[in-house]
């Protein structure tokens, strides 16, 4: 390969990450859409991680098919996984990581466009922008969840707007 070979395939690559793999024709779809992509892959590898670790951890302990995450609430496990004859097991934690790249994906599709749209609307983007994306961004993701309540939405909305803010500041201090 020669060197301006190279250095064409490198610009290509360089390019990828500019743009998204499909232009679906205004930089909101194009945005929301390489955001949900990209981050539901990242929910079902987290998903698929943490399950992967509680029945690691369930088969040293011979434990009860349910363990408890960093934030005190029950995980299932699926003991029976190993099994050749059990689908179930597979069918479930196949529709548990589902899932959760789905919320993830919706979160990240979510807050970029909202981002995205009042930076256009207001004409500046600014931690107020950010707060209010990340707001409703974590009441959806509150929506989603198994245990929806009024207060779980609430804590989720003022903690996604909290988080949204501080990165915005942050970002312009780095």
């Amino acid at each position: 390969m020669s060197s301006h070979e190279a250095r064409k395939f490198v610009e290509e690559v360089r390019g990828l990450e500019k743009k998204w793999m499909l232009d679906l024709g205004h930089p909101l779809l194009n945005r929301v859409a390489d955001s949900f992509v990209k981050a539901a892959g990242i929910g079902a590898i987290q998903a698929v991680t943490r399950d992967s670790y509680f029945m690691a951890m369930e088969g040293e302990s011979g434990g009860t098919g349910a363990v408890s995450d960093a934030t005190g609430s029950r995980k299932r496990t699926f003991p029976d996984l190993s099994g050749t004859s059990n689908s179930k097991s597979a069918e479930a934690m196949v529709k548990s990581v589902s899932k959760e790249s789905f919320q993830w994906g919706l979160a990240a599709g979510m807050h970029s466009g909202l981002t995205y749209g009042l930076a256009e609307v207001r004409g500046t983007h600014d931690w107020k922008s950010s707060a209010v994306a990340g707001a409703v961004t974590g009441a959806a993701v509150a929506l989603t969840s198994d245990n929806a309540s009024h207060e779980r939405v609430v804590q989720c909305a003022i903690t996604g707007a909290a988080l949204s803010a501080a990165a915005n500041v942050l970002s312009d201090i780095v």
